[in-house]
């Protein structure tokens, strides 16, 4: 677990090595295209590999949860105690979200599509989950899945006369939709119906009106769902069954989601989009999920004459998925503070070794080795931030 959340966190990590500047300067590469392309999220429906950042750390909070309990139990902890720690974690999750989407404003930006927000209003139900029965954590998954798209649906679609302008959507936008799938448009559906009212709420330097990127409070709900989806997946791996009957487990399931979530899509019933986490995306990026907890579960808990050199070369991955926290405020707080201080001590020359289109990505590398460097002193000194 700390290996695949390592993973994502560095690859959350890695937009500072701003391919997409590379792009830019050499636009016929189709390596810095392919790179670009996946250091970014997509526009709407799809996915790319950075679009699985959130989601993973979502569904890895669930798998951990059953161990999480199990300790606390293990310690003597009530479950009073539990739900009481549950519900400050929730809280911290929720303000720390707000805090860092905040740095750089004015003042306090209210807004929950931030990946703690999203945790931290999920996880007081995701809590409550884990202590129920496993066919009660199915159920709810179901549940929320159909509810969610049903309330969506519900929602009246916009008349001829809608300003898609006003909500920061071109008319001609090609990911517009018809049918059930126009119900998941953006920026016209109920998750931004929802926020233009909330955050509304909340003070302001003015009025609410869209969201650029589409995200929307919600987007917690389903969010919640990506959640069980870990803790069932959590249940499995504390079950007791063989390493083999573990991976054909993981491999079936996210097989089973990839397919279900394409095929939602297909049919025209629910696209795949992360930008509001619809059921599709659910489902979809959930397959992703169990596919990569189980290259993880392989390269670090198999067996054979590899597994010291896989270990090797995942250990950089369980420094940083160890201390995912201490890496998600250190690229919002001070990445810029490192890049300015690079350039005030050493200038810009060391940088443009390789020519001027590359000094970004070789600041951006150095920062990097830098956040690492710390997180390496830290765990070495057995300094873990948990919430």
């Amino acid at each position: 677990m700390d290996a695949y959340r390592g993973f994502v966190m560095t690859l959350m990590a890695a937009e500072l090595l701003q391919f997409h500047r590379l792009q830019e300067s050499f636009s016929a590469s189709r390596f810095w295209s392919f790179l670009a392309y996946h250091q970014s999220h997509v526009e709407w429906a799809g996915c790319s590999l950075h679009d699985l950042i959130q989601p993973s750390f979502s569904f890895l909070v669930g798998v951990a949860l059953p161990y999480s309990m199990a300790a606390r139990v293990t310690q003597g902890q009530s479950f009073p105690a539990q739900a009481g720690h549950a519900f400050r974690r929730s809280l911290i999750l929720i303000l720390l979200g707000i805090f860092l989407r905040s740095v750089h404003a004015e003042q306090t930006n209210f807004t929950f599509e931030d990946t703690l927000t999203q945790i931290g209003l999920g996880y007081p139900f995701l809590f409550l989950l884990g202590a129920a029965s496993s066919r009660t954590g199915w159920i709810t998954f179901g549940a929320v899945l159909v509810g969610y798209w049903f309330a969506f649906v519900r929602y009246p679609l916009p008349g001829p006369a809608f300003d898609y302008a006003a909500v920061g959507v071109p008319a001609n936008w090609p990911e517009h939709y018809s049918g059930l799938m126009a119900h998941f448009n953006k920026n016209s559906n109920l998750a931004w119906a929802f926020d233009t009212w909330f955050l509304n709420l909340f003070p302001r330097e003015r009025p609410f009106v869209f969201n650029g990127g589409g995200y929307a409070t919600l987007s917690f709900i389903p969010t919640l769902a990506t959640m069980i989806l870990g803790l069932q997946t959590g249940r499995w791996i504390r079950s007791g069954v063989t390493r083999r009957q573990l991976l054909t487990r993981l491999l079936a399931a996210g097989l089973t989601g990839i397919l279900a979530g394409l095929v939602l899509h297909w049919l025209g019933i629910c696209p795949v989009v992360k930008r509001i986490w619809t059921p599709a995306w659910v489902l979809f990026s959930g397959g992703w999920c169990c596919w990569l907890l189980a290259l993880f579960y392989a390269l670090v808990d198999g067996q054979g004459r590899w597994q010291p050199t896989a270990r090797r070369w995942t250990f950089p991955f369980v420094v940083v998925g160890m201390n995912s926290i201490a890496i998600y405020c250190l690229v919002h707080l001070i990445d810029r503070f490192i890049i300015n201080s690079l350039y005030i001590h050493l200038g810009h020359q060391p940088f443009q070794l390789f020519g001027a289109a590359y000094e970004p990505l070789l600041v951006g590398a150095t920062t990097l080795a830098i956040f690492y460097s710390m997180l390496r002193w830290m765990y070495a000194r057995h300094l873990f931030i948990r919430i």
